[in-house]
């Protein structure tokens, strides 16, 4: 079939929108691969925290980015010592991103590519950092970059200016949802014709000493020293998350574009669902209304009934609140048929990457139903009666999907659901 042939609108008139390129930085190590062999393999890259001493800290694991360097990933040394890892992260995801996409930037595109891409939390070290400099050493000697290296929305406009791409720069925080939000955002500006690509993604710094006292006083890590039975979605001894960090990098665009210029798309984003709990500022709402409404969402938006899911990739935390929830969830999407889903959570694998975490999850669902496979959810092994959903405790292969969601849910109620299709002419 020759590209003339190819339908790239919607019936709805709308532009078909593909990944074309993917990119990440995560505890499993640099490279979507690496990741991608750690997940179908059931492993889990938590370990001992090694980035300061937690002696006096109830918790003493997370998922560490461990052993990175940024000048051995395209970063020169003056952007290692000048930028905050959260956006050393996002730099070298969005690298690979790009070079796979093929995307070049140019004098005549470069306007209609937009950079939208987030993070929950920023620069937390350097606001760590700086507080302790203005009260020990006094006003004068706070870092004068201080300001620009630790705001949130400094990732997105560095990758902007990486690139030359001089779309809108945006940096979406929703707080745990915010890499899935921050897809859904370009996901609605390519479909309407605001532009023709985007650098999507979310990015993260979080084990850090002051985020790994503060989660852990609101009681949502857990506090389990084994590294293999401390992240377990929707597992009844689930006790809360583990801190994960990284970055999670899309380039996403028009069909119509990528075909133009000769782009093999990856996977198909076909459907996208945005809602807010207006619930709890931590908990999600149990009854799991809103969750459910953006699942449902997004499936109509692809043309598919909840019959179609061939599969879901849940947030998942580990916490008893989310998982229950998101269980209530599928079942309220799908019935009683929810059983013959599978679910799946990376977070065994990876803990949770907060403002990364629907970015990289996002790229792990493509790749699911690019590749006809799920990954196991890593640690699973006793069903929760709160969660009678069917967790993959071992590798799919060989299993072609319709249509796959991803979900994220954010402190203060902000949902999001993506779908995920094969790519077919």
């Amino acid at each position: 079939m020759t590209n003339e042939n190819i339908q790239t609108r919607r019936p709805d008139g709308t532009h078909r929108v593909v990944i074309t390129g993917v990119g990440a930085v995560t505890p499993a190590g640099v490279g979507v691969e690496a990741l991608w062999d750690k997940l179908m393999s059931g492993e889990t890259c938590i370990a001992p925290i090694e980035r300061f001493d937690t002696s006096d800290y109830e918790v003493h694991i997370a998922a560490e980015v461990r052993d990175f360097d940024g000048t051995e990933h395209g970063l020169s040394k003056k952007e290692a010592r000048r930028f905050e890892r959260f956006v050393q992260y996002a730099i070298v995801a969005a690298d690979e991103a790009l070079e796979q996409s093929g995307l070049q930037v140019t004098d005549e595109n470069r306007d209609r590519i937009a950079v939208v891409f987030g993070t929950g939390i920023g620069g937390i070290d350097e606001l760590q950092k700086s507080f302790s400099t203005l009260e020990e050493k006094g006003p004068k000697r706070v870092n004068p970059l201080f300001i620009p290296t630790m705001i949130g929305n400094i990732a997105a406009g560095n990758l902007a200016i990486r690139y030359g791409m001089r779309g809108e720069c945006l940096n979406v925080v929703t707080a745990c949802a915010t890499g899935a939000h921050c897809i859904g955002t370009a996901l609605r500006d390519i479909r309407h014709g605001y532009i023709d690509a985007a650098l999507v993604g979310g990015t993260e710094e979080s084990v850090s000493p002051i985020c790994i006292a503060g989660f852990t006083n609101l009681s949502a890590l857990t506090r389990a020293e084994d590294p293999t039975q401390a992240s377990l979605p929707f597992d009844a001894r689930r006790g809360g998350f583990v801190a994960g960090e990284g970055a999670g990098a899309l380039v996403i665009e028009s069909l119509e574009s990528a075909l133009a210029r000769g782009a093999q798309p990856i996977a198909e984003i076909t459907g996208f669902g945005s809602t807010g709990d207006a619930y709890h500022m931590t908990a999600p709402d149990p009854e799991a209304t809103a969750i459910t409404a953006a699942m449902a969402a997004a499936l109509a938006e692809g043309g598919f009934t909840a019959a179609d899911l061939g599969h879901l990739n849940a947030h998942g935390t580990g916490t008893p609140a989310n998982d229950a929830t998101e269980s209530k969830a599928l079942y309220g999407l799908v019935g009683e048929g929810a059983a013959e889903v599978p679910v799946t959570s990376i977070k065994g694998t990876t803990g949770h990457m907060l403002g990364a975490a629907g970015a990289v999850e996002a790229i792990v669902c493509a790749l699911s139903v690019a590749r006809d496979a799920v990954p196991p959810t890593a640690g699973f092994a006793e069903p929760a009666e709160d969660c009678p959903v069917t967790v993959v405790t071992e590798a799919k292969t060989d299993y072609p999907q319709k249509v796959a969601l991803s979900t994220s849910l954010g402190f203060g109620g902000h949902n999001a659901a993506l779908a995920f299709s094969p790519y077919q002419n």
